[in-house]
């Protein structure tokens, strides 16, 4: 967890009469999660457990989320915006967030995630499947016949998906390019790697030649 940029003297607790409002955001696909108000102690229960803690207006008191449920949310980092008066929590939820049901209480996460986030949400589904090798599950078979048939299956995805991109429509392509992230993400993850690692590296090449441009 990383809260260097979190400083209880840099913030501005008289604006909002000693409450701050708090984004909680999706640590891996950005979601956003929920929007709640966190005073000083509730930031200071925040850092000092790792889970999410707000002060609630309508209880009077500090509440941790998922208290009740059991959906809490793991917290990764705090930011604070450029007014020093506003707080970006990103957080791995246990559970749905919302008291609906949905993974956010802005409703499902297909309505809400930006349009890249289920990349992140299919790297943590492959890493989870590497850990617990569930039985019937075609990840877990790929996993199962080591990284030379993993490996193999990347190389037979990517004839496909460029054969497609050729001689077939924009749905087959889509269709092959599908299975080849797919299949990307779990030889990488049989490797340790992850498809954020992935992201990493292509941010630190575009940031290296943007600063060359």
């Amino acid at each position: 967890m990383s809260d260097s940029n979190t400083d209880l003297k840099r913030l501005d607790w008289a604006k909002g009469d000693g409450l701050l409002p708090t984004i909680v955001q999706h640590w891996q696909s950005g979601e956003v999660l929920m929007l709640g108000y966190m005073n000083a102690d509730a930031l200071t229960h925040t850092q000092a457990s790792g889970h999410v803690t707000f002060f609630s207006r309508s209880k009077q008191r500090l509440w941790t989320k998922g208290e009740s449920s059991g959906h809490v949310l793991a917290l990764k980092s705090i930011r604070i915006d450029c007014d020093a008066d506003t707080l970006l929590v990103q957080a791995e939820p246990h559970g749905p967030t919302c008291h609906e049901g949905t993974s956010s209480c802005f409703g499902d996460s297909a309505d809400v995630r930006p349009p890249l986030g289920f990349l992140a949400e299919l790297d943590a589904l492959v890493a989870q499947r590497h850990a617990k090798r569930p039985e019937g599950s075609y990840t877990t078979s790929l996993f199962e016949g080591g990284i030379r048939r993993m490996a193999q299956k990347v190389g037979e995805e990517g004839v496909e998906t460029a054969l497609a991109a050729v001689a077939q429509d924009d749905t087959e392509l889509l269709g092959e390019s599908a299975d080849l992230i797919f299949h990307l993400a779990v030889v990488l993850r049989a490797r340790g790697l992850s498809l954020a690692d992935v992201a990493a590296l292509l941010a630190e090449r575009h940031s290296h030649r943007s600063g060359s441009a």
